[in-house]
């Protein structure tokens, strides 16, 4: 019986791709490569790391160009004008998110910010986040954790680079940065820190960060029903496990907050809106926000440090530069501070370009068409899915005078356009965290220019290769040597 119902559902699929391939013939698709092969389209092109492969197809085929990845279409988007077009005519039409089967489990069956379809919960969820959350306002409230953090990280770094350069390693250095900034901002307190349950239970989180990170664009299941019809690699049964870990953790929080002492949190805020407006500020809806910042925030920032400081080091004149510019500015008397990060000019222009480089979501997150809409000339039918390459577009000879090399002063006295720059993505789904982003790149880069002097370990440049994740980090973790600087001294412990 079990064998008749997949052949069933195997024929089902095939007439669905025939239909489909008819209606198609008679549409202007973008141009797409051949041969597409039958049940699997063209996933057979796709290598790893997917941003690089579709470029590299994109370079053949146009900056508008569709694949077909199993019983599904796909546009790929590799061009400013092509961008701007989506996420300004066709932005509500392009709003909608793909169903991918992580989102089922993680996002608590697509209803989270990151992953709700475009419409009245999805704009609850952004008011919410926009005046909760990702103010101006609550931004400031949390300074002092961000200051607070940022010191631990120059004080654990210091205590391996005494009067000499000494190694450091600073990924995991930059992960326990990162992770508590988001968590106290969350919960109130430090994970990282000298509570042994918290540092297991920040384990546990950074555990299921990774695990899903490594895997969430990498399922063909998604693309393929027949291999979630057979729990292709038992993913569904390991997503729902990580799911209710991760749910557990976050109800945790919330009934801390509820049967313990008021703490300066987003929980506890939340939960006090919750008294007035139950249906608002439920524990699912506050669950969801949870998750999302906890994916969104406790990653990117670290990984954006990690390549702009391995930038700096390979061109040791642009380091020399921002350390004079700090030096001038602050001096040696104090720390750099939040507020300071606007006198800065030349740092703000690093920072950029190691977004334009290395940005920490080089394939924006998929948007699904909830209509027919036209892109660059093109038909794009209801229910494809378009995929922005913001990595392509930040490389493109077109667009970037020497594009693959690291100049800072390139953004020099000019404002660039969204649609050429967007590490945050573009349109009304971009990511409200980025004044979060900046805030934490900037003091955290800034502070480490500050405080030591950097070289590389040897006189081989730092390899810039990319490892596999959604949030494209470092192959290697930088190593590189430190020395104090007397600014240190000034932290008040």
């Amino acid at each position: 019986m079990e064998q008749i119902t997949l052949f069933h559902a195997f024929i089902s699929l095939l007439l669905i791709i025939f239909v489909s391939k008819l209606f198609r013939t008679s549409m202007n698709l973008p141009p797409s490569p051949f041969p597409k092969l039958p049940i699997i389209g063209h996933l057979h092109l796709i290598k790893s790391p997917l941003h690089r492969s579709l470029d590299t197809l994109s370079k053949a085929f146009g900056p508008v160009m569709s694949l077909q990845f199993g019983s599904s279409l796909v546009v790929v988007v590799s061009s400013p004008a092509a961008v701007e077009e989506c996420f300004t005519k066709n932005d509500i039409v392009l709003a909608n998110r793909p169903r991918m089967t992580m989102g089922k489990y993680m996002a608590y069956n697509w209803s989270t910010m990151a992953g709700a379809s475009y419409g009245d919960h999805w704009r609850n969820l952004r008011r919410i986040a926009s005046l909760e959350i990702f103010s101006t306002s609550r931004l400031n409230s949390f300074l002092s954790i961000r200051r607070d953090e940022v010191n631990h990280l120059l004080l654990a770094l210091s205590q391996n680079a005494g009067q000499g350069f000494k190694k450091v390693v600073l990924k995991p250095n930059l992960n326990v940065l990162s992770f508590n900034i988001v968590m106290r901002m969350i919960a109130g307190k430090r994970y990282f820190g000298e509570v042994v349950d918290d540092q297991e239970k920040a384990k546990q989180v950074r555990r299921i960060i990774e695990e899903v990170l490594s895997v969430v664009s990498s399922y063909p299941g998604d693309f393929l029903p027949f291999l979630k019809w057979i729990d292709y690699k038992n993913y569904e049964k390991r997503a729902a496990v990580l799911s209710k870990e991760m749910d557990g953790i976050l109800q945790g929080v919330i009934e801390e907050h509820r049967n313990g002492e008021s703490r300066n949190s987003m929980v506890g805020h939340l939960l006090s809106l919750q008294k007035s407006q139950p249906d608002s500020y439920s524990d699912f809806i506050i669950k969801g926000l949870m998750v999302v910042l906890i994916f969104a925030g406790s990653d990117t920032s670290g990984v954006t440090i990690e390549w702009a400081m391995s930038l700096l080091l390979n061109h040791p004149h642009v380091l020399k530069k921002a350390r004079d510019e700090i030096d001038i500015v602050i001096g040696q008397d104090r720390l750099v501070e939040e507020s300071d990060l606007s006198k800065l000019p030349y740092l703000h222009n690093i920072i950029l370009e190691s977004f334009r480089l290395f940005p920490a979501t080089p394939l924006l997150l998929p948007h699904k068409a909830s209509a027919d809409c036209k892109v660059s000339g093109y038909d794009i039918p209801a229910g494809t899915l378009v995929l922005v390459n913001s990595w392509s577009i930040h490389r493109d000879p077109k667009v970037w005078d020497d594009p693959t090399s690291f100049k800072p002063e390139r953004f020099e006295g000019i404002e660039v356009e969204t649609h050429k720059l967007m590490p945050f993505g573009m349109g009304r789904r971009s990511c409200p965290g980025s004044g979060l982003a900046h805030r934490v790149v900037g003091l955290v880069l800034a502070s480490l220019i500050q405080c030591f002097e950097w070289e590389r370990v040897s006189d081989e440049l730092i390899d810039l290769a990319e490892g596999k994740g959604l949030t494209m980090p470092k192959a290697e973790p930088l190593e590189a040597m430190c020395k104090t600087r007397n600014v240190l001294d000034t932290i008040n412990t």
